[in-house]
């Protein structure tokens, strides 16, 4: 039934079943105002979860050089505005239930006293002309046109915004939509960035890491986000004129305390991926046989060895600072013993250090079995 009066869910789990009554119908997700879509297209929550990552609440310019269908337009309006993002929504499964209030509903369906204005632009751009009309479709059924521009235009021909503005872009990946010179084009955006975005935040997330080195740049921040089913990153690349000395002193910043946060959270998410990922791989050896199992490799981090401040290294209570005791006679005598062994050099002849391995024919190794301590014996291969 495409349409019913009431929707029902049933979970069950081993001996546990619950019965859900659904409240909205159609997945929330889907706010109602695409019309139209372009190729693979970026969901509508992630795209707003995105925005809201970034700290953007419209107080810039808002630009999007790979627009598509318009999915950050339109959500970057509806944040800057702060409007309901169902309110484009045909319906929900509520309006069916028997003591649903139409009265009440359309009270605070209409109710726009949280909203506010807006004083700035969004602008978004695309080489595709088709992507652009699916665009300008898109913003003028959510009626955002007066605060929406959308053009054809490629991003090699991105020139400096007039006023202060962020980027927030979500270029091809490779993987659903076909792109010829995928790596030259990061390598033009990571040019069109340095160039012609000067003073400004770029916010791109991507798929490849590959992708990511192409851009040339380096990022302030890294957040890992799932795009569907992949595994992407969003990173912030901060422009500023000169290098990052210079814009320090002059009391820039390069990571806020928020954005510190976040990457906490994103270190924590990879180490929690590859916790799982070594508990998956034990628990399917575990069910295998011997025919079917799988050894994994794991890099472990080497725990960091603590820093000793300079200071401290320079102190006669170190045991091995320059200053202390212990090692300036400690090199007194060594010095001394060097001497005294260099008057039988020139007489006495060098010994061969005992190895635990021997040399064989072909350059191989052969194993010493009587544990290494064959001295000065030299192994006579005629004999092998």
């Amino acid at each position: 039934m495409a349409n019913p009066d009431l929707r029902l869910h049933i979970h069950i789990a081993e001996d546990q079943c619950t019965l859900c009554l659904d409240s909205s119908g159609e997945s929330l997700h889907r706010r109602g105002y695409r019309q139209e879509s372009v190729e693979a297209p970026i969901n509508e929550v992630l795209a707003a979860g995105i925005i809201l990552m970034t700290g953007w609440q419209g107080d810039t310019d808002f630009i999007d050089p790979m627009c598509g269908s318009g999915t950050f337009l339109v959500e970057a309006a509806l944040i800057a505005r702060n409007m309901a993002p169902g309110l484009f929504r045909k319906e929900y499964a509520f309006e069916k239930w028997p003591d649903f209030d139409a009265e009440l509903f359309d009270n605070i369906y209409n109710d726009d006293s949280q909203e506010r204005e807006f004083k700035h632009h969004i602008y978004g751009y695309d080489i595709d002309f088709k992507a652009v009309n699916t665009a300008r479709m898109n913003v003028k059924a959510a009626g955002l046109s007066d605060c929406i521009s959308v053009e054809q235009q490629d991003f090699k021909d991105f020139q400096q915004p007039r006023e202060k503005a962020i980027i927030v872009t979500n270029p091809p990946y490779g993987e659903r939509i076909s792109t010829p010179n995928l790596l030259e084009t990061y390598r033009m955006i990571g040019e069109r960035l340095k160039h012609q975005f000067m003073g400004g935040d770029a916010w791109i997330i991507t798929y490849r890491e590959e992708c990511f080195e192409q851009i040339g740049l380096k990022p302030s921040i890294k957040i890992p986000l799932y795009n569907g089913s992949l595994e992407c990153e969003l990173r912030k690349y901060q422009m500023f004129d000169g290098k990052m000395k210079q814009f320090r002193s002059e009391g820039g910043t390069v990571k806020t305390e928020e954005e510190k946060r976040q990457m906490a959270q994103a270190h924590r998410f990879k180490k929690e991926r590859e916790f799982k990922q070594r508990i998956t791989e034990q628990e399917e050896n575990e069910e295998a046989d011997i025919r079917s199992f799988t050894f994994h490799r794991h890099e472990l981090e080497e725990p960091k060895k603590p820093r000793i401040a300079r200071a401290a290294r320079n102190s006669d209570d170190f045991p091995f600072s320059k200053n202390s005791k212990e090692q300036k006679s400690a090199k007194s005598a060594k010095s001394a013993k060097s001497t005294k062994s260099t008057k039988y050099t020139k007489s006495a002849k060098p010994s061969r250090p005992s190895r635990d391995f021997k040399e064989n024919r072909g350059g191989h190794e052969r194993f010493d079995r009587s544990g290494g301590k064959r001295g000065n014996k030299r192994f006579n291969h005629d004999e092998d």
